[in-house]
């Protein structure tokens, strides 16, 4: 291989592995992360079909910082979509817009066999994905 396509091959290298390290730090960590919850009233084992923090200040603001860590990267930052992904500001706030909300968030969502995005159950608790929906209810749509 003579020089100059060696260099050609460097530099495209260093620019591959540089973009991947910027994307990777731009879009931070892509590994869901526990909500700490301290300050609600816990829900217990059942599943609530409705939203039982629906105003709820304390809610709200716990529901940003989960919602930062969990659902910005897609969803977008203070809940405005970019594009990627669903605005959730517009999902309905009625208990049919819950129970989409739920469903979602605990199970994922799959196109053609592929995740679109992950299931949280599990890693997230009920009181931190219903802290979550506070906080998108507080969004404005505009």
């Amino acid at each position: 291989m003579n020089l100059a396509r060696l260099t050609v091959v460097l530099v495209v290298a260093l620019l591959a592995t540089a973009t991947c390290a910027f994307d990777a730090l731009a879009h931070g960590s892509v590994t869901p992360e526990p909500v700490d919850t301290t300050g609600l009233e816990p829900l217990g084992p059942e599943w609530r079909a409705e939203n039982p923090y629906k105003g709820n200040e304390t809610a709200i603001k716990i529901g940003a910082s989960g919602y930062n860590q969990n659902c910005a990267r897609c969803h977008g930052l203070e809940a405005i979509s970019g594009g990627i992904a669903p605005d959730l500001r517009y999902v309905e706030a009625t208990p049919d817009g819950d129970a989409w909300f739920l469903n979602r968030i605990r199970h994922g969502a799959t196109v053609n066999g592929d995740f679109k995005m992950p299931p949280f159950e599990g890693i997230l608790s009920q009181e931190a994905m219903w802290a979550i929906r506070s906080y998108l209810e507080s969004r404005p749509p505009d």
